[in-house]
């Protein structure tokens, strides 16, 4: 298939874009490489991509309406893959311009291309910062989040609104994936395993918020790729009515339209986390012992069960075999 990813030079973009390469797809790469962290790092990444027969590079921003037109003019993708946003929970009380121009606005202007270029598929990112105030745990995606906590999340829950809706308006089929806490090689340096890393490896203390307490679906990012291409082949169609009556929050009776959660069902406590990456890196952490920051909640966790009912797929890696694969990665690529 000819299949349009945005982000190829993004932690899981480069990730999904190289597995549908390794399986013959033709991969049309989106990217603006914008200087939110190191472009090298991203220019690195996308050199795995660049040199492959079946892939082009198209440099554009999802903001810039007449690019993204012109890309969909152009290649005439079958299937779309949209990783490609402005991340970072944080980052958002400080320039929340970005968050809306980049995945609100483009986001817009990526569904206009599948409605005006018969987009068989559409598969998008959204994320576990979605369940906001919910403690209910594990997170189902049968349960409503109307509360988000901070704006990143709001600007992600307003994607899984605006596919629903063009989905029912213009029969569009589309994914939304729930990324829960994905980690690995090459992976954004604003999280909190590189965080660590780099300074442990210089010796200086980590920073570690709500005293350590946090629990997280932590979700090697092999797992992730593999769980967004296996969606990419299951074509929604219109569900039943949740339960003869209100449709499910992760389906709708009206619209070829899913939301699935993909993470690792197995939550791991911050401080084993921790443990783990001292092992790999042969030294412990000095921890500086904060409070929770705003907008961030104690624990995730992950029901994955719809994943597997719809692609027979739930992620593999333990946390003990993912750090360790990154501290390799990390060491080779910084030569520490």
């Amino acid at each position: 298939m000819k299949i349009l990813v945005t982000g190829t030079a993004g932690f899981i973009g480069s990730f999904v874009a190289a597995k549908l390469l390794d399986r013959g797809d033709e991969v049309i790469g989106v990217d603006n490489l914008n200087d939110y962290y190191d472009v090298r790092l991203k220019k690195a990444r996308l050199a795995r991509l660049t040199d492959r027969s079946n892939y082009t590079h198209v440099h554009a921003d999802l903001s810039d309406r007449a690019a993204i037109e012109e890309v969909f003019s152009k290649h005439k993708p079958q299937r779309v893959v949209n990783l490609a946003a402005q991340a970072g929970v944080r980052y958002a009380a400080e320039n929340p311009h970005i968050y809306v121009s980049s995945n609100v606005t483009g986001f817009l202007h990526i569904l206009e291309g599948c409605r005006r270029h018969g987009v068989e598929h559409l598969v998008f990112a959204s994320t576990s910062s979605v369940y906001g105030a919910n403690t209910l745990m594990p997170f189902s995606e049968h349960r409503s989040t109307e509360h988000p906590l901070t704006l990143y999340a709001a600007s992600k829950k307003a994607n899984e609104q605006m596919a629903h809706s063009y989905a029912h308006l213009y029969d569009i089929p589309c994914t939304g994936l729930r990324f829960f806490t994905v980690y690995g090689p090459w992976g954004r340096p604003d999280m909190a395993l590189f965080l660590f890393t780099k300074a442990m490896l210089a010796g200086e203390p980590i920073k570690v918020f709500n005293h350590g307490r946090h629990r997280r679906s932590f979700t090697y990012v092999d797992d992730i790729a593999e769980g967004v291409v296996r969606t990419l082949d299951a074509v929604p169609d219109k569900a039943v009515t949740w339960n003869g009556h209100a449709p499910d929050p992760a389906s709708s009776g009206v619209a070829p339209y899913r939301i699935y959660n993909i993470g690792n069902e197995q939550p791991v406590k911050l401080l084993r986390y921790i443990e783990v990456l001292e092992q790999c890196l042969g030294r412990k952490a000095e921890m500086q012992l904060l409070p929770m920051q705003a907008g961030d909640v104690p624990d995730t966790e992950a029901d994955v069960s719809s994943l597997i009912k719809s692609v027979g797929y739930r992620p593999q890696v333990s946390v003990e075999t993912g750090v360790a694969n990154f501290v390799r990665w990390y060491r080779d690529y910084y030569g520490e």
